[in-house]
Order: C-alpha cells, then sequence, then structure tokens
C-alpha cells in the first residue's frame, strides 16, 4: 500500500514537471507567434480597411478613436474618457489589456521581483496615477462628426451579426418564457463567457413545471458583443455598457420591478453589480461557479486574477484555451476569424454530426460573438473588476437582504470549487452546493430537470 502511494506521488510530480517543461515551450512560441500575427493584421487593416487600428501590444498613453474615446494608460490602471454628445465620462479599463508579459521576459524577472521586499511592492502598487485630458483634443472631438461604427474584416457580416447597424436603438436580444404579461415575479438568466442565452433557454426553459411558468417570468438575456445581440466595434465592453444594456434592454422594457436573478461564471460578477444597483428589488441571488479569487496582500488584484483564471499551462485544455483567448490579442483574433465569421459552417456542420438540439444550440452560441467583444469582456470584466468585487460581496452581504445560493461543480477545471468557498467564507448567509462529478458546464447541462426544481425552491422560499 505504502509502495502504490509513493508511485502515485512520484507520477503525479513527473506530470507535474512534463506539464511545466512542455507549458514553458508551447507559450514561448505563441509568444513569437502573437507577435508575428501583429504585424500581419496591420498589413492586413491597412490593405482592407485604408487605415491601422490601434492594438494593445504597446502600451501608448495616449489613444484616440474614431468613436470619440480617449484612452489613458498607466502603469497599474487605465481609464476612459469617453465622449458621448459632448458628455465626458470616465470609465475604467483593465490594466491586463496593456501588461501582459511574455512568459520568458516573466521568468526572467521573477527572480528580482522575488528579491523585492514587500513593502516596496506595497509602496509601489499605492501609488495612484493622475490623468490629464489636453482640452484642445476635447474641442476637436466636440465638432468631429461621428460615424457609426461598422463591422471589422475580420468579423462576420450576415445579417445575424450586422442587424445592429442598421439603427442606433441598440437593445440587447431577450428570450423571454413563463408568465409574459401578468407575472408575479421576474427572474434574470445572465450567461457566462463566450456563451448566449441558449444556455439557460434550450436546458432549463422546458424543465420549468406549469405552476413556475404560470408565476415567473423567465428572461434570459445574450450579453452585449455574444449571440444575437448588438456587438458594436467601437465598444469596450466595460462593466458600464454591461450594466446599461442590461438595464436598457431589460429592465426598463419589461418593466422590472420584483425579481430574480441566476447567472453563471462571469455572469455572476455582473449579477453582484446589478444586485447592489437594485438592492430593494432583487429576491433572490443564485451564482453557478463565481470567478472570485481574493488577491494576496501586495499582489494586484487584476494582474493576480489573470494568473489565476489563464495560468498558461497546456493542461487541461479548458485552462489552456482560456490562456489563448487572454493572453495573445492576435492569436485570439485569429481563432475568431476562423470560427466566429464561419460560424454558419460551423452551425451546419454541428447540425449535420450532433443530432442533439440542445448541444446544436450551446455551440451556436459560442460561435456568434466578435474578437473585440470576447477580447474586452474577458480583460474589462473577469480581471479589471477582481478589485471592485469585493465592495460588491460586502454590499451584498451587509446591505441586501436576498438571499444568496452558490452552485459548484467539484470537478471544475476552469474555475475551481475554491472560488465557491471563497465566497461563502465572506457572505455568510450563502448557502452553498457543491456538485459531485460535475464541472463549468455539466453544472448545468445534463442535470438541468433537477436544477430547474432547485431553483423553484429557491424562488418559492425567498425570504426577501
Amino acid at each position: 500500500m505504502e509502495t502504490k502511494n509513493h508511485i502515485q506521488k512520484f507520477s503525479t510530480m513527473a506530470g507535474t514537471f512534463l506539464n511545466e517543461i512542455m507549458s514553458f515551450i508551447v507559450f514561448a512560441l505563441l509568444d513569437v507567434l502573437d507577435f508575428v500575427l501583429c504585424y500581419v493584421y496591420r498589413v492586413a487593416d491597412f490593405l482592407i480597411e485604408s487605415e491601422c487600428k490601434p492594438c494593445y501590444c504597446s502600451s501608448s498613453k495616449e489613444v484616440i478613436t474614431r468613436s470619440g474615446e480617449i484612452l489613458v494608460s498607466e502603469q497599474g490602471e487605465s481609464k476612459i474618457v469617453r465622449l458621448t454628445c459632448s458628455k465626458l465620462q470616465l470609465e475604467e479599463i483593465s490594466d491586463t489589456l496593456y501588461t501582459r508579459p511574455s512568459l520568458v521576459s516573466e521568468a526572467s524577472k521573477s527572480t528580482v521581483i522575488r528579491n523585492q521586499s514587500r513593502k516596496t511592492r506595497r509602496r509601489v502598487g499605492a501609488v495612484r496615477p493622475t490623468y490629464t485630458v489636453n482640452s484642445t483634443i476635447i474641442e476637436i472631438m466636440l465638432q468631429a462628426q461621428q460615424t457609426f461604427p461598422v463591422p471589422r474584416w475580420s468579423d462576420c457580416n450576415c445579417e445575424t451579426c450586422t442587424s445592429w447597424t442598421s439603427s442606433r436603438e441598440e437593445t440587447l436580444f431577450v428570450k423571454a418564457d413563463g408568465m409574459i404579461d401578468n407575472a408575479q415575479e421576474d427572474v434574470l438568466f445572465i450567461h457566462g463567457f463566450i456563451s448566449s442565452s441558449a444556455f439557460w433557454s434550450e436546458t432549463l426553459y422546458p424543465n420549468f413545471s406549469k405552476s413556475a411558468k404560470s408565476k415567473y417570468r423567465l428572461l434570459a438575456v445574450d450579453l452585449l458583443g455574444f449571440g444575437r445581440s448588438p456587438k458594436p466595434t467601437d465598444s469596450l465592453y466595460t462593466l458600464r455598457e454591461h450594466l446599461d444594456m442590461i438595464e436598457r434592454s431589460v429592465m426598463e422594457p419589461y418593466k422590472v420591478k420584483c425579481f430574480h436573478i441566476v447567472a453563471h461564471s462571469l455572469g455572476c460578477i455582473l449579477a453582484l453589480a446589478l444586485a447592489v444597483n437594485h438592492p430593494n428589488s432583487v429576491k433572490s441571488l443564485t451564482l453557478l461557479a463565481p470567478p472570485y479569487f481574493p488577491a494576496p496582500k501586495g499582489e494586484q488584484a487584476t494582474q493576480y486574477m489573470m494568473r489565476r483564471i489563464a495560468p498558461r499551462r497546456v493542461w487541461p485544455l479548458i485552462g489552456f484555451g482560456t490562456s489563448m483567448a487572454c493572453w495573445y490579442e492576435h492569436i485570439s483574433r485569429t481563432i475568431c476569424l476562423l470560427i466566429c465569421k464561419n460560424h454558419r459552417l460551423w452551425e451546419f456542420l454541428t447540425k449535420l454530426f450532433t443530432r442533439n438540439r440542445m448541444r446544436t444550440y450551446l455551440m451556436e452560441g459560442f460561435f456568434l460573438h466578435t474578437h473585440n467583444a470576447a477580447w474586452h469582456t474577458l480583460h474589462n470584466i473577469i480581471c479589471g473588476t477582481a478589485g471592485k468585487i469585493e465592495g460588491y460581496i460586502d454590499e451584498v452581504k451587509n446591505r441586501l437582504k436576498c438571499d444568496v445560493t452558490i452552485f459548484h461543480g467539484r470537478d471544475d477545471e476552469l474555475i475551481p470549487v475554491e472560488c465557491s468557498y471563497n465566497m461563502r467564507a465572506r457572505i455568510p448567509r450563502a448557502n452553498l452546493k457543491v456538485i459531485e462529478d460535475k464541472d463549468h458546464i455539466t453544472i448545468v447541462v445534463g442535470r438541468q430537470k433537477a436544477f430547474a426544481k432547485e431553483l423553484e425552491g429557491i424562488w418559492r422560499n425567498a425570504r426577501c
């Protein structure tokens, strides 16, 4: 028995070591590839669109975009000064958009970083940069004629993906079900990263009981940039933009007053922020696999979050995919060029080889997004809000009275179950349910009947 344990321990150590070596080689090559693709896309953009769009490879201090924005980047923090009809708005963007060191350079600096004292790092991290905007630039921007953004050449130009360009009245796609007209309460479903409302409507909607559908109005939304919702090329998909679009597309037109929230993965961040904005209206908050990694003291929250969700390892595969999407701007654009621009072909092949209706719709949701939407949402929501989520959790804990339930799959390799334990420790009244033998997707898909029943119980017993 002892010999067997030694063999297992040795095998684990050997596998970890091999993963480390292979990861270093693979991601070092990807660093080079992304550098080359940067120049390839500059040439392609110039030849096709007659201009080279700026990217985040070079940390420019001030960039002016065609849509009337000034991007101000400083070490440790970035903000947007957005011009909207002569009104200036200040929004935060994640420093991870600009600060993504290559694996080789990061390894070479690790020795220096280790030699720095925690006190020095804390003092440097505490210095907050100041932001100034040239008044002359603002005046020119006020006089400039704003043009409606058009899709990029590398994005899909089908009717589904470009319908939003025909009107400035942009609203998100909402899949409604249940008691549409005289609902007693509403339920808002918010999907995760690179997904759509089909994650809920194709799994849970058919499995809710008749009594639930006669009481609740079910509202599943495609987030900005995903599914059948608008995918504006001039958007930076910040927290403000996502929340504004949810309120404009769901809260206002459906006159939502008393509601429950069910959110998955990235959607949990938006759910917390939305609940804080409507503290007296939320009856229950159900979070599935919330990405909550409390940053250690002295660590920058955004950078720590990026390294946790995208660890630059070849295994597990889901972590490898997230690392590709998070660390490499131009490689991820190439992936979107191959998959999303040709989503109609991939949807056809999925329907041809997959007879399962639910899986087909879920794959369609995976294909329907743009690189601009995925890239900025990943950085500005998951990474960029890492420093804010503590405040949201404190608000939910201290000010909100709604019931909080957390679900997490024990085998989740993308967002480990420790995230839910961390959140449960911060919100003592939260009810945590860890589902055995389930991962990031199968926490819902495959157990939709049981989960629909659990949700009905949560809504029925909500105390608020």
